[in-house]
């Protein structure tokens, strides 16, 4: 699964966008310096995220929407069409 689709199945989920999540997480006071297991705690009590569904939000919450460019049309597991995430809901997604 790529990591847009873990994130466009996060919204599906959870009824929220990535980007609302992540306004969301940094309310809360998650950032780039937070570990992966409050935010993970977080997703798992307050919306019943999985482990892979919280992982790639960690991403996106920690990192930003930018993936390393090795998962850039790899073929592999994670790979995506570009190394820039949507975070604006799969619904206006301009590379589905």
């Amino acid at each position: 699964m790529s990591f847009q689709a873990y994130l466009d199945a996060v919204e599906t989920k959870t009824g929220l966008t990535p980007r609302q999540l992540v306004e969301l997480a940094h309310e809360k006071g998650f950032d780039q310096t937070t570990k992966a297991t409050p935010i993970v705690e977080w997703l798992a009590a307050d919306y019943g995220l999985g482990r892979g569904h919280a992982m790639a939000m960690v991403h996106v919450i920690t990192k930003g929407p930018r993936i390393s460019d090795k998962h850039v049309q790899s073929g592999g597991t994670h790979s995506d069409p570009a190394n820039e995430l949507w975070l604006d809901g799969k619904a206006t997604n301009p590379n589905p």
